[in-house]
C-alpha cells in the first residue's frame, strides 16, 4: 500500500480508504463485515470513512466495536454530518455541529475523530456559523482536521475567504472514469488551497468492475441486487455505457490487473487525489482493491480508456 498527504494537514492516508455507506451495519452481516476490516488493516488501508447517517448511525456503531482492539493511532477515522438524524436534528448549525459531533464520537467509541466532514452544504445556516463551530470543535480537542463532501467551488471558496478559522484540508467528490465533473473547478481550486480529494465511487457503484456485463444481467449477491444497497443504481445500468465499459476489459487484461484495479488506478492518477474510497462486502474485494495502489496508467492507456468511454461520461 502507497500513502499520501491529506492536503495542508498532517494526516497521512493509505491510497485506498475503506468506506461504509450502505454496507457496515445495514446491507453486510457483522462477522463478514469484521472479516473486511480486519482484511483492510492486513493489506496496509488505514483510512477508515464514516458518516452518522449511514445506517442512522448503525455504521459508527459498527466501526466503534470494529476498532476498539486496535491502538488509536494506527488508523486514521473521519466522519460526517448534515443529513438527518431525527425530524429536529439536521444541517450545519452550531448547535448540531456541537451534538451530532459528540454522538457520533460516542457510537464510535473515541475521543477524537481525525476528519470530520461536512456532508453536504447547508442553504439554512450561515456559512460563518458553521466555520465558526467546526473550528471550536477542533480547539476543543474532538476534531484534528475538517472536510467537505460535494461543495460547488464557489461554497468552498466562500468558505476559504473567511478569516480567523480552521481550513479545510479534504474533499469528498463523487469521482471516477464515468463521473469527472469535480476537474473543471473543484479540483483545481482545492489544489490551490491545500485541500485534497477523498473520493467517493470510483468504482460507479460497482458497474466499473465490470462484474454487470453488456447483456444487463445482474448477478446474485452484488449491490444491484440488493435492495439495501442499489440505490441510484439505476444510473449506470446502462446499456450503452455498459457496452463502453465492456471495451475495458481488454485494457485491463493487457496491463494484468482486473477492472477494478484499472478504475481505482484511473482515480489516482489525479494527484490532487489523497485516497479512493471503496465500499467492499467481502473482505476478497477489499484485498483486490488494495492491490491498485501504485498502479500507474501511462498516457497512452489513458487515451484508450478515453477512447472506450467517449460520449458514455459526465464531464
Amino acid at each position: 500500500m502507497q500513502y499520501r498527504q491529506l492536503g495542508n494537514s498532517d494526516l497521512t492516508v493509505s491510497e485506498i480508504s475503506l468506506g461504509s455507506w450502505l454496507t457496515y451495519g445495514v446491507g453486510v452481516d457483522n462477522g463478514t463485515a469484521l472479516a473486511c476490516v480486519d482484511a483492510a488493516f492486513e493489506c496496509g488501508i488505514n483510512f477508515i470513512d464514516t458518516a452518522n447517517v449511514y445506517g442512522q448511525g448503525a455504521a459508527e456503531s459498527f466501526l466503534g466495536e470494529a476498532l476498539s482492539g486496535r491502538t488509536r493511532d494506527t488508523y486514521v477515522l473521519a466522519t460526517k454530518l448534515f443529513f438527518p438524524m431525527s425530524k429536529t436534528d439536521s444541517g450545519l448549525s452550531a448547535r448540531q455541529v456541537q451534538k451530532q459531533l459528540d454522538d457520533s464520537l460516542k457510537r464510535l467509541n473515541t475521543d477524537y475523530v481525525d476528519l470530520y466532514q461536512c456532508h453536504r452544504y447547508d442553504d439554512e445556516t450561515p456559512l460563518e456559523e458553521t466555520m465558526e463551530a467546526l473550528t471550536k470543535a477542533v480547539e476543543s480537542g474532538k476534531v484534528r482536521y475538517i472536510g467537505f463532501s460535494e461543495w460547488t467551488a464557489p461554497q468552498i471558496q466562500a468558505a476559504i475567504d473567511i478569516p480567523g478559522v480552521v481550513p479545510f484540508v479534504s474533499s469528498q467528490p463523487q469521482y471516477s472514469m464515468i463521473y469527472r465533473i469535480p476537474e473543471a473547478e473543484v479540483i483545481p481550486l482545492c489544489e490551490e488551497n491545500g485541500i485534497s480529494q477523498i473520493v467517493w465511487s470510483p468504482l460507479g457503484q460497482g458497474v466499473l468492475s465490470g462484474k454487470y456485463g453488456k447483456d444487463l444481467k445482474t448477478p446474485s449477491g452484488t449491490r444491484a441486487a440488493n435492495p439495501k444497497m442499489n440505490y441510484f443504481m439505476d444510473r449506470v445500468l446502462d446499456k450503452k455505457l455498459l457496452n463502453s465499459i465492456n471495451d475495458l476489459q481488454p485494457i485491463a487484461t493487457d496491463l494484468g490487473i482486473s477492472m477494478a484495479q484499472l478504475a481505482l488506478a484511473w482515480v489516482l492518477r489525479e494527484a490532487n487525489v489523497a485516497s479512493a474510497i471503496i465500499g467492499a462486502s467481502r473482505p476478497e474485494q477489499v484485498l483486490e482493491n488494495a492491490a491498485a495502489s501504485g498502479i500507474r496508467l501511462d498516457q497512452s492507456v489513458l487515451q484508450e480508456i478515453d477512447t472506450a468511454l467517449e460520449g458514455c461520461y459526465k464531464s
